[in-house]
């Protein structure tokens, strides 16, 4: 079944945009009008509180307000109905062009330097995760974890078993929380659920805001509800975002020195782009692997999953996925992992689609392909590219064996 969230902070936030679009062109004589609709924007945000506790929009939103209340001196008692302010007159900054230097990272942060050094991130499928650092594995994180959370941005992801009972999860919603930036842009939050991919902000606009650099920051609708793409030009970012099926992809190219702007590295155990899984929440991609290729979905160890809507064999998946996925290198095998465990040809798609974000994103053509690390070789080595792992063919032939002796 959908999982469909009881937060209702997104309906909070379009109410309030509609009440205050063109809030800044306003004279004094209707700050009071700003001040109901800001009063109506906090009593939303109490009534969902109970069910927004763990939403990073949320709290956005909750910090938000009282800032804004500072800022226009506004008392926390008064009406609240929401007035319909002006609308936007011709020529606001959602048409303009003329951004600062500040606003463009190259331009700004590199202008007497190099060339500045990018990385990628990716998370796909049962999920598979691809770090800053080209390493990858499967986890279960099942719930929500941070992605990213650096001095600019947020991303956090929740991820929900895919058969009821299952231990295979993906990605079923993404918040992303642009923090406001000198005179570029102001905070924005995209956020994306199920069968929801937004082409817009949870305010409704596809820029910064009211900033005079708003434009380093866009959004744009790729393919209609499968596919968009941010650029956080500001801060060197590309975001891409993809509906697959029913659940999410998250790829994003970013600077190093982005990544690594943060204020306190010890907090940051948790950032998944940037460390990896927690040991605890890794899957070993090898051992299940090597027993779905010998002993098949029946005769797993440990308990038995709910059988998928289409049941695949270890040899109809790896042909399945050889149709996109030519080379046997992770994301083909993460392809045939996910299809054995949820049975679902969308998640064959969603390495596909992956693989090509990691095309458009990575800045080391060279790199693109990553092929299984073994348990003997140290971090950063990788098994030669164009052939299947070693370690892997002879845990395969020796559970063959073993299954003989049996």
């Amino acid at each position: 079944p959908a999982v469909t969230s009881p937060c209702k902070i997104l309906k909070c936030n379009s109410e309030f945009w509609a009440a205050t679009s063109g809030a800044h062109h306003l004279g004094t004589e209707e700050a009071p009008e700003f001040c109901t609709a800001l009063r109506a924007y906090a009593h939303c945000t109490r009534r969902t509180a109970r069910t927004c506790r763990g939403d990073l929009a949320y709290h956005s939103a909750v910090h938000g307000i009282d800032d804004l209340m500072v800022q226009h001196n506004c008392s926390k008692d008064g009406p609240t109905s929401q007035p319909r302010l002006r609308t936007l007159p011709p020529g606001d900054s959602q048409e303009r062009s003329d951004s600062p230097e500040i606003c463009h990272y190259e331009k700004s942060f590199h202008k007497h330097s190099a060339a500045p050094n990018y990385t990628h991130c990716g998370l796909f499928g049962d999920p598979h995760l691809r770090t800053f650092t080209d390493t990858f594995q499967t986890c279960k994180v099942q719930g929500a974890w941070p992605l990213i959370d650096n001095n600019y941005l947020n991303v956090q992801v929740t991820n929900t078993p895919v058969l009821p009972g299952s231990t295979a999860t993906a990605t079923s919603k993404l918040t992303i929380i642009f923090k406001s930036f000198q005179e570029c842009v102001d905070q924005k939050v995209y956020q994306a659920e199920m069968d929801e991919l937004p082409a817009a902000f949870a305010d409704g606009s596809k820029n910064g805001g009211d900033k005079h650099g708003a434009n380093s920051l866009k959004i744009t609708e790729k393919v209609s509800g499968q596919h968009i793409e941010i650029q956080a030009k500001y801060i060197g970012t590309t975001i891409v975002v993809r509906q697959v099926g029913r659940y999410l992809t998250f790829a994003v190219r970013m600077p190093e020195e982005v990544v690594n702007a943060v204020e306190d590295r010890d907090s940051q155990g948790l950032y998944l782009c940037l460390r990896g899984c927690p040991l605890n929440q890794q899957i070993d991609f090898q051992t299940i692997r090597s027993a779905q290729a010998t002993e098949g979905r029946a005769r797993r160890k440990g308990p038995s999953l709910p059988a998928p809507p289409e049941a695949f064999t270890y040899e109809t998946a790896t042909a399945k996925c050889r149709e996109k996925l030519p080379v046997e290198d992770l994301y083909f095998q993460s392809c045939v992992f996910d299809l054995l465990t949820t049975g679902d040809v969308n998640f064959m798609l969603a390495a596909y689609y992956a693989f090509e974000d990691v095309k458009m994103l990575h800045s080391n053509k060279d790199k693109l392909h990553l092929y299984e690390r073994t348990r003997d070789l140290a971090p950063g080595n990788m098994a030669p590219s164009g052939s299947p792992p070693a370690l892997w063919v002879a845990l395969l032939c020796l559970s063959q064996c073993w299954l003989c002796l049996l």
